[in-house]
């Protein structure tokens, strides 16, 4: 029998994580708290609270990497979760951090939430957010040319429309076009008939347009695509979401590299990406081989 003592670097790992998470935790800590408190400080350059529009929650930070690079660094634009109601970009410093750890500029924007704005407005936004990154992020050693949007939940749902309908980003004069691939991690992609209270009013259900859904917009125009969710996701169904928008895509001609980790959960699809989680799924390895790929 194998000796408990030897269990294989990934198992281990995830016995010490779990104990350190609640520990932290039940000291006063949430859980983005816990996560950005154990990020290193070591792997980035922050440049906090930039303004890319006129309204308060106009405003992203831009975690620069550290690591010496010989070319212009990718750029990753990263929209968070919450249900569209809630949410913090000073959150997800852990996904900043974990980005630029890899030599991936991260740029973790915020938009506005409800009841202070309604669908389609947080999407305006985010295209605002990345027209911003676009236009200036050449000046800060990043590349325009490698340009990625990327979500979790909620956020994967913005990043999606940004990258699939032209709308958004024709409104500030670009397009789809610009980006060299997007990124949703358990993201809602195919929600109607709206069944979660708190989302109804969001989208103005019953009303909410057909054209809101982003599996309403997969087409050969697509961007190169990474999908990824958790079968033990219970909040956003992986099957239905993830899964359906991955075939779309893929029938229309679009590289797509989608994939279901098995028994992860929705708030551990973005969790996973923090030290020390990562043993729990492979997110962050994923994430940086899509994004450093050759074009």
């Amino acid at each position: 029998m194998r000796n408990p003592l030897c269990l294989p670097w990934a198992r281990m790992a995830r016995c010490l994580a779990v104990p350190l998470v609640v520990i932290l935790a039940l000291a006063g800590c949430s859980g983005t708290q816990v996560l950005n408190a154990l990020a290193s400080s070591n792997t980035y350059t922050l440049q906090a609270d930039v303004p890319y529009g006129p309204e308060p929650r106009h405003r992203l930070d831009i975690y620069l990497p550290t690591r010496p690079a010989a070319t212009p660094a990718p750029v990753v634009v990263f929209f968070y979760g919450g249900t569209w109601r809630e949410g913090s970009r000073k959150d997800y410093l852990f996904v900043g951090e974990a980005l630029a750890s890899r030599g991936i500029m991260a740029v973790v924007a915020d938009y506005q939430l409800y009841p202070a704005v309604t669908y389609p407005s947080f999407l305006h936004d985010s295209a605002k957010a990345v027209a911003w990154t676009a236009r200036h992020i050449a000046g800060l050693g990043g590349d325009p040319n490698k340009l990625f949007v990327m979500g979790h939940s909620a956020g994967g749902y913005n990043a999606a429309m940004v990258a699939l309908d032209p709308r958004w980003l024709g409104a500030e004069g670009l397009s789809p076009g610009i980006l060299a691939g997007w990124l949703g991690l358990a993201g809602p992609y195919d929600f109607l008939p709206i069944e979660n209270p708190d989302v109804m009013p969001v989208f103005s259900f019953p009303g909410t347009p057909t054209d809101s859904q982003p599996i309403n917009h997969a087409s050969a125009q697509a961007p190169r695509t990474f999908l990824r969710a958790g079968t033990g996701d219970t909040a956003v169904e992986p099957q239905r979401n993830t899964m359906q928008l991955a075939r779309l895509l893929g029938e229309a001609g679009v590289k797509v590299d989608f994939r279901l980790y098995s028994g992860v959960g929705h708030v551990m699809m973005a969790g996973s990406l923090a030290w020390p989680l990562r043993a729990w799924a492979p997110v962050l390895d994923d994430v940086s081989a899509f994004v450093l790929a050759p074009p």
